[in-house]
């Protein structure tokens, strides 16, 4: 069999990656496995589900049984309201599943609502510190999500001011805040991205690179996502997995693609970083249907730790 140079590189580059990747995936002792794990965002299922028409209960025993049958390991939910936490915990024992992170949105822009909605992420943040959970993903919402505005520089200061404030709550209360990026902050210069990533301190903010996101943000640009990783690699403790092709994201996550997380990985295992690992690998209009939600996510896990 004869394998074209493509095909040999890909390979070399798998092979070489496999055992730092492995350094890399937390254990899942709390689940009672042997394998590495790897969280899943509950954002795809979401897609999947309303590709198929189908409805989805967040933090369902239908959803988690599905999560489990992948052989994921780890839940991130996104949570608006504390009592949502109510039976999660023993759902998600039921199933197997760990909890180590959770996503929460946040308007710190805006006087009238950064105080409250502060306290609304520190009081979702106390009953997720009982579950377990060590690491509070935010993004700070944009002006109108999915609109054309930009938050003016009043805005960003205000905002910059309050994520780090948010940020030294959480660490008085043993938490971790990272802060999340979507596209929308990288336009006009990726003003919004790197003043988030600098007027705050590193020492109450961390960050969740979202590599896809800044790769779209940046019309498709896989050196804005490498040179995102070389300001910031220090402050990242978690990674949001999606890939794409031709700038449409695949039903499943590979390690190459559009961006290359091997090369990804090698520079964070190069600094010892070893960030919590979520697949956000979400359908789009464009996205190929030739899977299940299932199916998309046992791929994914499978591509990612094999």
């Amino acid at each position: 069999m004869k394998f074209s140079r493509r095909e040999t590189l890909g390979a070399l580059a798998a092979a070489a990656t496999a055992p730092m990747l492995q350094s890399l995936l937390h254990a899942a002792e709390a689940a009672g496995a042997d394998k590495p794990q790897v969280a899943t965002n509950t954002y795809p299922w979401s897609t999947f589900a309303r590709r198929e028409g189908q409805p989805l209960v967040l933090h369902s025993n239908a959803l988690l049984a599905e999560i489990a049958r992948t052989g994921i390991t780890g839940y991130e939910p996104i949570i608006d309201q504390p009592g949502e936490f109510e039976g999660l915990v023993d759902r998600l024992q039921k199933h197997g599943l760990v909890m180590s992170s959770i996503y929460v949105n946040s308007t710190l822009h805006d006087p009238a609502q950064t105080k409250s909605s502060i306290a609304q992420v520190l009081a979702i943040a106390d009953a997720a510190a009982q579950a377990g959970v060590k690491i509070i993903v935010t993004n700070p919402s944009p002006v109108r999500w999915g609109g054309a505005e930009n938050k003016t520089d009043e805005q960003l200061r205000l905002q910059a001011r309050s994520l780090d404030q948010l940020g030294r709550e959480l660490r008085d209360r043993g938490l971790t805040l990272a802060y999340h990026n979507h596209d929308a902050e990288l336009r006009a210069g990726a003003r919004e991205f790197h003043h988030m990533l600098t007027a705050t301190s590193p020492e109450h903010v961390k960050f969740c690179l979202d590599a896809h996101w800044v790769f779209r943000g940046c019309g498709d640009s896989e050196v804005a996502v490498f040179d995102a990783l070389a300001h910031y690699q220090e402050r990242i403790v978690e990674l949001h997995l999606r890939q794409s092709t031709g700038g449409v994201w695949d039903e499943a996550f590979a390690m190459q693609g559009d961006i290359d997380y091997a090369r990804l990985l090698k520079v964070l295992a190069k600094h010892d970083n070893r960030p919590h690992l979520v697949l956000e690998q979400a359908v789009e209009a464009k996205s190929s249907r030739l899977l299940t939600a299932v199916e998309a996510h046992r791929q994914s896990y499978n591509n990612l730790v094999s």
